[in-house]
C-alpha cells in the first residue's frame, strides 16, 4: 500500500498561503506515491519544463481519481471534473477543491493528493503563461472526454467497440502526447517549426500505446476494483464471450483470442511511439531521457503480454521482473544518443528479457 505525505509535510502545505516554493516541494514528494514510474522520467526534465509536466501529471491524476471513484455518483463526479477546470481561472476555487472533494474515496495517496489540489495549482499559476496555457487546453479536452465516458456508462465503463476504445484512449492519453509536445516546442531551442510538425503527427500515438499496454496487463484489475472494462464488447462476442465472461476459466481461450486485436494495435502504436522518440533532436537530451523508459518498459511489458493469459485470470496481472527494470534504467540513457542504439536496444527488448550481467 502507497503511504500518505509526510506528517510535516500535510501541516505545510495546510498552511496558507503556500509558497511556490513548498508548492513545488510537495508536488515533488507525493509523485512517487501516485506514480513511480512517471517520477522516474520526469527527473530528467529541467527548469520550468519540468515543472510544467509535473504539474499537468497531477492534475491529470486528481482529474482521474474523481473519475475512478468507486461510490460516488455520475453526477457527482460530472460536477467535480467541472470544478476541477474551474480551478485554472480561479485561485480561490482552486484553494477550496479539496474541501469540494472531500468524499473522494480511492488509494490513499491519489486522495492525499486531491485534498491538497490547491497547492498544485499555486505551483501551475507560477508557470510561464504558454506553459499555463498548454497544460489548460489538454486537460481540459482530457477531462471533457472523462465527462462523455462516466456519462455514457454510469454503471462502469464497458466498452463495447474498437473505435470507441480508441476514442477514450485519445481523450486520456493522446491528448498528454499533444501536452507533451507542446511543452517541447515552447521549452527546447532544438524543437523549432520543422521538428514539432513532425512529432505532431506521432505524439498521439505515442501517449495511446503506453495507456493500451498499461489496459491489457490490468484487465483483470481495472475489472475488479474500478468497475471498468475496456475490452471492446464486440470483439469478446466475436469469439464467443463477452464482458460478463471476460475473467471465466471457462472462456479463457476466447477472450484471449479477443484480446489479440489490442496487442496488434498496441504493437503498431509503441513503433509509432519508437519512431516519435527518434525524431526528437538529439540535442533535447532531456526530451529523449525522459520518453526513452516509458518506451522500453513498454515493449518489455507488451512482450510479456503477447504470450501470457495471466491477466484475464481473476487477480492475474503481468510485470517485467526487476532486473530487466534496473538494466533498461541503465542501458536506456546511454542509448539515448544513438538512433542505431536505440533502435537495437528496442529490437532486443522485444524479442526475450533484457538483463544485464549480475543483475
Amino acid at each position: 500500500m502507497r503511504v500518505g505525505v509526510n506528517p510535516p509535510m500535510i501541516q505545510m502545505v495546510l498552511e496558507n498561503p503556500v509558497s511556490v516554493k513548498d508548492a513545488e516541494c510537495f508536488c515533488q514528494e507525493i509523485l512517487p506515491q501516485v506514480s513511480r514510474t512517471f517520477a522516474l522520467s520526469i527527473r530528467f526534465l529541467p527548469g520550468n519544463l519540468g515543472r510544467a509536466v509535473l504539474v499537468a501529471y497531477l492534475i491529470c491524476r486528481i482529474a482521474d481519481t474523481v473519475e475512478d471513484d468507486p461510490v460516488a455518483s455520475i453526477a457527482a463526479k460530472t460536477a467535480l471534473l467541472d470544478h476541477l477546470l474551474q480551478c485554472f481561472d480561479s485561485p480561490a476555487l482552486a484553494n477550496s477543491y479539496g474541501e469540494t472533494a472531500r468524499g473522494v474515496q480511492g488509494e490513499p495517496a491519489h486522495v492525499q493528493l486531491v485534498k491538497h489540489t490547491g497547492i498544485v495549482f499555486t505551483l501551475y499559476r507560477s508557470l510561464p503563461r504558454t506553459s499555463q496555457q498548454h497544460v489548460q487546453r489538454w486537460v481540459s479536452e482530457m477531462v471533457h472526454g472523462m465527462k462523455k465516458f462516466i456519462n455514457l456508462y454510469p454503471n462502469g465503463i464497458r466498452i463495447q467497440t474498437l473505435a470507441e476504445y480508441k476514442e477514450y484512449c485519445y481523450y486520456v492519453a493522446g491528448t498528454v502526447g499533444y501536452l507533451l509536445t507542446d511543452l517541447w516546442h515552447e521549452h527546447s531551442p532544438s524543437i523549432g517549426a520543422d521538428e514539432y510538425q513532425v512529432l505532431l503527427k506521432r505524439c498521439a500515438a505515442f501517449g495511446e500505446a503506453l495507456q493500451t499496454v498499461n489496459i491489457l496487463k490490468d484487465i483483470a484489475w481495472d475489472a475488479e476494483h474500478e468497475n471498468s472494462i475496456y475490452i471492446p464488447n464486440e470483439s469478446l462476442i466475436l469469439q464467443g464471450s463477452s464482458h460478463q465472461t471476460l475473467l471465466s476459466a471457462e472462456h479463457l481461450q476466447q477472450n484471449h483470442a479477443a484480446i489479440k486485436e489490442l496487442i496488434a494495435l498496441a504493437w503498431h502504436d509503441l513503433d509509432e511511439a519508437q519512431a516519435y522518440l527518434l525524431s526528437v533532436p538529439k540535442a533535447a537530451i532531456p526530451i529523449r531521457l525522459f520518453c526513452v523508459l516509458p518506451l522500453l518498459f513498454a515493449y518489455a511489458t507488451l512482450r510479456e503480454l503477447t504470450h501470457s493469459t495471466a491477466m484475464l485470470q481473476p487477480g492475474g496481472g503481468v510485470k517485467i521482473s526487476r532486473a530487466e527494470v534496473k538494466s533498461l534504467m541503465v542501458m536506456g540513457p546511454l542509448s539515448i544518443l544513438s538512433n542505431h542504439g536505440l533502435r537495437w536496444l528496442i529490437g532486443q527488448v522485444r524479442q526475450k528479457p533484457f538483463i544485464l550481467g549480475g543483475l
